[in-house]
């Protein structure tokens, strides 16, 4: 997440053991090929003597935190498994990310909206609304098209074909003038969106609306999530929108990285 939308540090406390600890956790969940590594080249990399790594490792060990592959390489323990899955098991996606929702309507001083896939459709899940007096009118649990919204266009970007097709096949009505309604248009669409990182409804959906959204991905990897800022054209041109497009990358990036995505 970009520093502006990040949280200010905190004071640190003196637990240098456990702090280390953190570390070790943190460098081996670096590693992601399965091979782990050996004592010397995690010391070298969290820069500890062997000794004192040593003996920070075995807590971890005994926690099942970290595991000692036959070969003698270190990599994280299946209990890393367990806690994430308690942590996802019990996370309320709108109000764990409420907070980042708030940050970027506050940056942007325009509406925010979180949405889920259901496609060939998606639904508004979550709703910051901007201070100004002329907002979109969208609902909680409405849904929308995915083909001629941002959000949707995000996550398509991301799905398989037989997703894209499915929406294809659902039919393309155009909502303006400037709605994708052809299958080779949406196709290269996505295909660029893949490649930017950010989708945007240059008013598709909804006469004078503009949005940009960006995915959201889960510890999967999977994309069945994005979150967006919109406003009427009056006060999103086109020549803001690349303003928008770090703002709004980054918290997508931050809810991922909630969810357990490796970005």
């Amino acid at each position: 997440m970009s520093r502006e939308l990040s949280p200010a540090p905190k004071p640190r406390n003196n637990s240098a053991s456990l702090r280390r600890a953190i570390c070790i956790l943190l460098k081996l969940g670096e590693e992601t090929d399965g091979t782990g590594y050996p004592l010397t080249g995690l010391a070298e990399k969290v820069g500890l003597n062997k000794s004192t790594l040593f003996r920070l490792l075995q807590p971890l060990l005994e926690a099942r935190l970290v595991e000692q592959l036959p070969s003698g390489n270190y990599r994280l323990g299946r209990r890393n498994a367990q806690l994430g899955n308690a942590y996802l098991a019990g996370l309320d996606l709108p109000r764990s990310m409420h907070d980042v929702l708030q940050e970027l309507a506050s940056r942007t001083r325009e509406t925010v909206h979180l949405v889920v896939a259901d496609f060939p459709s998606i639904v508004y899940i979550h709703k910051v609304e901007t201070a100004h007096p002329v907002r979109m009118f969208s609902r909680i649990g409405n849904s929308a098209p995915a083909y001629c919204t941002s959000v949707g266009k995000a996550m398509l970007a991301h799905a398989s074909p037989e997703t894209v097709d499915l929406v294809i096949e659902n039919g393309m009505p155009a909502f303006t003038s400037r709605t994708i309604t052809t299958a080779a248009e949406l196709k290269a669409a996505l295909s660029e969106i893949r490649e930017i990182g950010y989708a945007v409804d240059d008013v598709e959906h909804e006469e004078g609306i503009r949005c940009v959204a960006a995915p959201v991905f889960d510890q999967s990897g999977a994309c069945t999530t994005a979150l967006s800022v919109s406003a009427p054209v009056d006060r999103l041109p086109r020549e803001k929108v690349p303003e928008l497009v770090p703002l709004v990358t980054a918290a997508a990036d931050e809810i991922s990285t909630r969810l357990g995505a490796v970005l």
